[in-house]
């Protein structure tokens, strides 16, 4: 299936996770990219699919989840690098200038990171969410100063307005060390 859009519902519980995923699934034609708990004792559901497929499933999961709902989102037209910096990273030769947003939640660290890929000519080097780390998640970005400074005040600006915004950075010439212990 080709993802135009994806879509995540955040919760504080993870049994009404598993019953908003199932109700998620239900709802309408979309493939469940990712669901599973995350710290500390939340549950993440991710969803791809067309636009109003996922709008309709994140919706029925928003509603399902009441009370227990953290955060949520609907992107269309997700950025193309921003799903394999959620799976792994994506791996450039050098970081120039590297911009890190932390946020406390997952929702929040992917609807930023989007945002400044496409605010800017930055890419996603990596993304940590919620695993060990109290529930917090961050991206780390690669790119130019200025394209950077774009970028992570595009991202913080997003993460800012549903109050999870912990901290941001723009670190310009990043020591080799620091690169290879975040990769």
């Amino acid at each position: 299936m080709d993802h135009h859009a994806i879509g995540l519902v955040e919760v504080n519980s993870i049994a009404k996770g598993f019953e908003v995923c199932d109700a998620m699934a239900k709802t309408a034609n979309i493939t469940v990219l990712v669901a599973k708990s995350i710290c500390p004792g939340k549950y993440i559901i991710m969803i791809g699919g067309d636009v109003a497929a996922v709008a309709q499933s994140v919706e029925a999961g928003q509603t399902l989840a009441g009370s227990t709902i953290v955060d949520s989102f609907v992107i269309p037209n997700i950025h193309p690098s921003v799903l394999p910096a959620i799976s792994g990273g994506n791996s450039i030769d050098e970081v120039r200038a590297m911009g890190v947003i932390e946020t406390y939640s997952v929702a929040a660290t992917i609807e930023a990171t989007d945002a400044a890929v496409k605010a800017a000519s930055v890419i996603p080097l990596r993304m940590h969410l919620a695993f060990g780390i109290g529930g917090k998640s961050y991206v780390v970005l690669s790119g130019e100063v200025a394209d950077m400074n774009s970028a992570v005040e595009a991202g913080s600006t997003i993460a800012s307005e549903k109050g999870f915004l912990v901290n941001r950075v723009v670190i310009p010439r990043p020591s080799k060390q620091l690169i290879d212990q975040i990769m």
